[in-house]
C-alpha cells in the first residue's frame, strides 16, 4: 500500500502524510537506538530551548525526535498530515467533530503546526510546511512508508464520516472478512488504488487490550523485517506484534528502548 518515493520532498495533496516524529524521555537514547536500528544521523532542528532531532536517512530528512516537556505526555510515534493553510483545516476539524488540542502555532521558518484528535480519540499533527516541506524521502529502506488510525468498533462510523468530511479522501474497504479496513487516497480522478492509497484506517478488536486507546501506527520500510526485530530486541526494544507476512509484505510491530511503538514493512522481494 505505501508509495514509494525517493528524493527531495515537494509539496504534497492536503491530508497526505509528510512528516512523523516520536515524543521521547530521553532524546540521546532515542538518538542511539534510531541510529543503530536504522542508520539514521541526526541534526540540530530546535529552537532555541526546544531541542529537536531531525533524523536523516541518504543525507534527507526523514522523522524528528524530541524530548517530553512534560513527564505526564505519552511516550510516542506520530503523524502529521499536510496542508496548505493549518488554521483553515483546524475550522474544518472543529466543525466536523474534532477537537484542536494545540492551536496553530508557527515554528521558526520551518512552517505551522497544530496538534488534533479525531471523534474516535486519535492524535495526529497538521502541518503547513515552508522551508520544511517534510519527507525528503520515503518509501525506501530506513524511512517513512505508511500510517493507519486504529479506532474503536464503536467510533468507526464517526471516524470515518470525520476523515471523508475533512480531508475528502477517496475511500475503499480491503475485500477481507477478517479485516475491517478502510483505505484512503487523496482526492482525485479515478477510482482509488494501491497506487494513490497514503494511509488508512483499521478497528481495534478483541485482541488487543480493552484499556488501547485509539491512536495512529506508523510504519518505516526496512530491508528485512525479521532481522529489524531482532536488532530492536538487541538494542533494548521489544517485539509487541511478531513478523508476519500480508500481500503487502512483511511486518512487525516494535517498542523502541523508551516504549515508543511503530511498525515495519518489509515489502516482497522481486521475483
Amino acid at each position: 500500500m505505501a508509495a514509494t518515493t525517493d528524493g527531495t520532498a515537494q509539496q504534497t495533496p492536503e491530508g497526505t502524510p509528510c512528516w512523523a516524529d516520536a515524543l521521547l524521555p530521553d532524546l540521546e537514547a532515542g538518538k542511539r537506538f534510531y541510529g543503530e536500528l536504522f542508520g539514521w544521523t541526526f541534526t540540530d532542528g530546535g529552537e532555541p530551548g526546544r531541542p529537536y532531532a531531525v533524523a536523516l536517512g541518504g543525507g534527507a530528512p526523514v522523522a524528528g525526535l524530541a524530548p517530553k516537556g512534560d513527564g505526564r505526555m505519552p511516550t510516542t510515534w506520530g503523524v502529521y498530515l499536510s496542508t496548505p493553510d493549518a488554521a483553515a483545516l483546524a475550522a474544518r476539524i472543529r466543525h466536523a467533530g474534532g477537537q484542536i488540542i494545540t492551536a496553530p502555532v508557527r515554528v521558526g521558518t520551518a512552517g505551522v503546526t497544530a496538534l488534533a484528535v479525531d471523534p474516535g480519540g486519535a492524535v495526529f499533527g497538521l502541518w503547513q510546511g515552508e522551508e520544511r516541506p517534510g519527507f525528503g524521502r520515503q518509501g525506501v529502506p530506513g524511512s517513512y512508508c505508511w500510517t493507519e488510525v486504529y479506532t474503536r468498533a464503536a467510533d468507526k462510523d464517526a471516524v470515518d464520516a470525520f476523515y471523508s468530511t475533512v480531508f475528502g479522501y477517496r475511500t475503499r474497504d480491503l475485500d477481507d472478512p477478517a479485516a475491517d479496513f478502510r483505505v484512503w487516497s487523496p482526492p482525485g480522478p479515478g477510482e482509488p488504488t494501491d497506487d494513490t492509497a497514503i494511509g488508512g484506517r483499521s478497528v481495534i478488536g478483541d485482541a488487543f487490550p480493552a484499556e488501547m486507546p485509539a491512536h495512529f501506527l506508523v510504519y518505516f520500510a526496512v530491508e528485512d523485517c525479521d532481522t529489524t526485530a531482532t536488532t530492536a530486541v538487541r538494542l533494548g526494544g521489544r517485539v509487541t506484534e511478531p513478523p508476519f507476512d500480508t500481500p503487502y509484505g512483511r511486518i512487525a510491530v516494535l517498542a523502541d528502548d523508551q516504549g515508543a511503538v511503530f511498525a515495519v514493512l518489509a515489502e516482497p522481494k522481486a521475483a
